[in-house]
């Protein structure tokens, strides 16, 4: 799965924009970015949500026990790889349908962030059990809400583009070649919202996440990292 985004919707990190800037390589443009990964990737589908945002995946290669899938309800667009263990309780939570699927009930979670303000974005997240990492745009705010499960079971990589498009994906060897050293795994544990201005963890909100420069022999340009002593976040 793959979406980028402009800086009118995010604001490139500046622990990748020094990344990249350390140690310049090739980059490529964000719709050069999209053009690889549809023409890589058989029966992809690519979506564009407005002028500054664009969404892409395929089920090729994908995982039997952690499959990818896409929804959109009420302007919502969520791309969701991975399984909930809790998924069944989930659902009873949010008043949804036997047959809803993990991206439908992320869409709803995040309604429920949204709607229920003030609502900590880490009991939402912090409620999920599984392995797990999605993408959610909300047209009708311009926001973005993007996690990755407490352990990094599914791959999650974001850099920044030739054009300024921040970008995540699940292949991290796709945005090696759009982003050069503009570029860091997602950590594990955590979130990026918009709305609350950035990345926090989940487990941990109230820790610092700090970006640590990494050698020239690794593919990263950075390496981020929760501080601080671990204390689980409360989620009931």
């Amino acid at each position: 799965m793959l979406g980028v985004f402009s800086s009118a919707i995010v604001s490139p990190p500046d622990e990748l924009v020094a990344a990249g800037s350390r140690t310049p390589s090739p980059k490529m443009t964000a719709n050069a970015l999209i053009n690889r990964f549809c023409q890589s990737n058989a029966s992809a589908v690519s979506v564009h949500v407005g002028d500054h945002v664009q969404l892409a995946y395929s089920h090729d290669n994908e995982s039997v026990i952690q499959p990818r899938s896409f929804a959109v309800k009420d302007e919502i667009f969520c791309l969701f790889e991975g399984a909930l263990d809790n998924l069944g309780s989930l659902r009873q939570q949010y008043g949804l349908a036997k047959s809803a699927n993990e991206v439908i009930l992320v869409i709803e979670a995040y309604k429920a962030l949204r709607d229920r303000a003030p609502y900590p974005p880490n009991h939402v997240v912090g409620h999920l059990r599984g392995n797990f990492a999605f993408i959610v745009f909300d047209k009708s705010t311009s926001t973005l809400f993007v996690a990755s499960d407490q352990f990094g079971k599914v791959p999650l990589s974001w850099g920044i583009t030739a054009d300024g498009y921040v970008a995540f994906a699940d292949d991290a060897d796709l945005l090696k070649g759009a982003c050069g050293k503009s570029l860091a795994s997602f950590p594990q544990g955590c979130f990026y919202s918009t709305t609350v201005g950035g990345l926090r963890s989940y487990e941990n909100p109230k820790n610092v996440i700090t970006a640590v420069p990494a050698t020239d022999e690794e593919i990263w340009g950075a390496t981020f990292k929760v501080e601080g002593p671990a204390v689980l976040a409360a989620t009931k």
